[in-house]
């Protein structure tokens, strides 16, 4: 049985790092694609990085607009887990953080692609 569990949330200020993380067990997913989504309050989940497998040890990550050049997301497959190095936090990126990994080996922004999901983790960012 697949499972994910996020940890690494907190309340922050603006400007402040955090590192999230999601582990993963059931399975190994090295060549799997794993992605980060988040959902404020009153809002719908959205997009925020994902990071797919293109061959051998390479990999391709890529950031909804919003936190390009801010936050990192990269994966350490010795331990079947998925970062997400948050880095100057604003206020708006408060929400909720959640995990994902998909079957398929490459896929984009839509959750759909995305098979397994963790519970989720608070990120709350005070100005």
């Amino acid at each position: 049985q697949v499972q994910l569990v996020e940890s690494g949330g907190g309340l922050v200020q603006a400007g402040d790092s955090l590192r999230l993380s999601c582990a993963a067990s059931g399975r190994t997913f090295s060549r799997k694609a794993m992605g980060w989504f988040r959902q404020a309050p009153g809002k719908e989940r959205e997009f925020v990085a994902h990071n797919s497998w293109i061959a051998d040890s390479t990999y391709y990550a890529d950031y909804t607009d919003s936190v390009k050049g801010r936050f990192t997301v990269s994966r350490d497959n010795a331990k079947n887990t998925l970062y997400l190095q948050m880095n100057s936090l604003k206020p708006e990126d408060t929400a909720v953080y959640y995990c994902a990994v998909s079957n398929s080996p490459r896929v984009d922004s839509d959750p759909r692609g995305y098979d397994y999901w963790g519970q989720g983790t608070q990120v709350t960012v005070s100005s």
